[in-house]
């Protein structure tokens, strides 16, 4: 009998996760990640971990399975939040879910798992495996978008690697979620009408200026206001004869100074936002909302323009440097000077949009066929052919 270790997070899709593979005749365990221990930031009336793994444990005694909780609150602090410090420190945006799944739940929860005698982990993830043949006849393991376009997952998990594939199931990846939902019913499981969770990975809804506000200092800055008609954007775009001159110019989009435009309001802290955003800068009075369009770290300045129309939050490509690109599928590797036809998107949720990869020496060029809004620094950009996710990298531009 294979034995499977699952992620009992106290929600509803770890819940019937475990119940689908019981019915399957695996040996399940159930084991509870407790990754943080302060409560002073999560917002009222959110409970974080406590209410979440006696959830956990009530599925667990229905299901007559073992279960038990361990603690990785060190290791969390030091690879998703003393990660998460560092991006927003230097003015860019992370995204904590994708770096979870990477670097606890498919690295240190799997690696305890193993330590078990486990087979395989599974989690509560709307997303798909299966593999193929190669001509060598090495199995090659495929990620694929999960059933409910409305629930894919599949985004969250862009940086695994055929290794950790190789050990993971999706035992919900091919059912929609009001099934999952009626399987917990029938089930008469605690967690069936559960909300689902939001928030920052295994935290919970948290206060995000206050969370940052933990090692990011507050320091007083301007906003300055970019008018539409910036005469920044009537500049001709350069020719180049080479591809990539003209990809990186596309990439790095269009540059400030605060002469550009007229200060507007002030902020507590350029690190603690992020492009595209557009509350919380508390500038009222205008024709249209203002959004976020750039923002300066060095000089702690927030550039914001009206609309979400506005050229400066609209670009065509991204670039990902060498060392952040991650190829889930390893053998479609490209070359230096190969490109490939993809499907990508920049967020997860977003539907996925034509663009062709570019792959230069120092990097992997983004060249959507339509303009991208908020392409924003440190997220994750994640290609598909068909239904499979191919591949990511972190954007730097």
């Amino acid at each position: 009998m294979k034995r499977v270790v699952v992620g009992l997070s106290g929600g509803v899709d770890s819940s019937v996760t475990a119940y689908l593979l019981k019915e399957q005749g695996y040996d399940v365990i159930g084991l509870f990640m407790r990754n943080w221990n302060d409560a002073s930031v999560t917002l009222e009336d959110e409970c974080p971990w406590i209410e979440d793994s006696a959830d956990a444990l009530l599925v667990a005694k229905k299901l007559e399975i073992p279960f038990q909780v361990i603690d990785m609150s060190d290791s969390y602090k030091e690879r998703i939040v003393d990660y998460m410090f560092n991006e927003y420190e230097q003015g860019r945006t992370p995204n904590p879910d994708v770096l979870c799944n990477r670097e606890i739940k498919f690295d240190l929860f799997l690696k305890t798992a193993l330590d078990l005698g486990a087979d395989y982990v599974a989690t509560g993830h709307y997303a798909r495996k299966t593999s193929t043949i190669d001509e060598n006849g090495k199995e090659v393991f495929q990620l694929l978008k999960g059933t409910d376009n409305n629930k894919d997952q599949s985004y969250f998990l862009c940086q695994l690697s055929q290794e950790q594939l190789s050990k993971a199931l999706f035992p919900i990846g091919d059912i929609e979620k009001p099934e999952v939902r009626k399987i917990a019913l029938e089930q008469d499981l605690v967690t069936a009408n559960k909300k689902d969770s939001q928030g920052l990975c295994f935290i919970g809804k948290v206060s995000l200026p206050e969370f940052l506000q933990q090692q990011l200092k507050p320091k007083e800055g301007i906003i300055v206001e970019v008018a539409k008609d910036w005469k920044g954007y009537q500049r001709e775009v350069p020719i180049f004869n080479n591809k990539y001159e003209a990809l990186d110019f596309e990439a790095k989009g269009f540059s400030y100074t605060k002469t550009d435009g007229e200060v507007v309001g002030q902020h507590q802290g350029a690190h603690y936002f992020t492009r595209g955003q557009r509350k919380g800068l508390g500038v009222g009075g205008k024709v249209e909302p203002l959004f976020i369009i750039d923002t300066d770290v060095v000089e702690n300045i927030i550039y914001a323009g009206q609309g979400a129309d506005h050229s400066g939050l609209l670009k065509k490509a991204l670039f990902i440097k060498e060392e952040e690109i991650h190829w889930v599928r390893e053998d479609l590797t490209l070359k230096e000077d190969e490109t490939m036809e993809v499907l990508a998107r920049i967020r997860y949720r977003q539907p996925l949009q034509k663009a062709i990869l570019h792959k230069a020496k120092s990097g992997m060029y983004v060249e959507f066929e339509n303009q991208q809004s908020a392409i924003t620094e440190g997220q994750f950009c994640a290609w598909y052919v068909n239904d499979e996710l191919l591949g990511s990298g972190v954007i730097n531009g």
